[in-house]
C-alpha cells in the first residue's frame, strides 16, 4: 500500500503493518489507523513516527519511555486498554510522544499519556495517567545527549 505522508513524501507500508486506534487518539478521536515509522539508520533504540494513514500531515514523533526513564511504570486502568483484546507482555509496546520545540534544549517527552499498543492484535489506545507522578512535558534533551555520549 502507498501513502502519502508530509514528513516523508510517498512511501511504501505493508498492510499487515497498520495499528489500528479503536477510539482514536487524545485530541484526534477520527484518527483511527497509523503505522510506525522508522530510521533505519538510527535503529529500534532511538525515536519514530507515529503516521497516520488517515491524514498525510499527521505524524507524532515518539519514543520507548524506558529509554529515558528506566523505572517507568505506570498503572493504567483496566477499562482504558480493554478494546486492546488481551495482553501478552511479549507482545505490549508503551510509548510516549515527543515533543521538539525549536529549541532542541527544551525537547520533552508526555510520560501521562502513552499510547499503549498491543503488537499482537495490531491495536492501540493512548491513556491518561491519573496523579502527579508523571509529568507532561519531562524534558529528555540531558538525558539524550548523556545517552549519545555514552555516559
Amino acid at each position: 500500500m502507498i501513502i502519502q505522508t508530509k514528513v516523508f513524501g510517498e512511501i511504501t507500508i505493508d498492510e499487515e503493518k497498520i495499528i489500528t486506534f479503536p477510539k482514536g487518539i487524545v485530541g484526534f478521536p477520527d484518527l483511527t489507523e497509523f503505522t510506525m515509522i522508522h530510521d533505519e539508520e538510527t535503529g529500534a533504540g532511538s525515536i519514530h513516527w507515529l503516521q497516520s494513514i488517515q491524514e498525510p500531515a499527521f505524524a507524532m514523533p515518539v519514543m520507548d519511555p524506558l529509554l529515558i526513564k528506566e523505572d517507568y511504570n505506570p498503572e493504567v486502568e483496566e477499562e482504558w486498554i480493554k478494546p486492546l483484546g488481551e495482553l501478552n507482555p511479549e507482545e505490549l509496546l508503551v510509548l510516549v510522544t515527543v515533543t521538539v520545540p525549536g529549541d532542541l534544549t527544551k525537547m520533552s517527552v508526555n510520560l501521562r499519556g502513552p499510547i499503549v499498543i498491543n503488537a499482537g492484535a495490531k491495536k492501540a489506545c493512548q491513556v491518561i495517567i491519573e496523579g502527579d507522578e508523571y509529568q507532561v512535558k519531562y524534558p529528555i534533551y540531558d538525558i539524550l545527549q548523556a545517552k549519545k555520549a555514552g555516559e
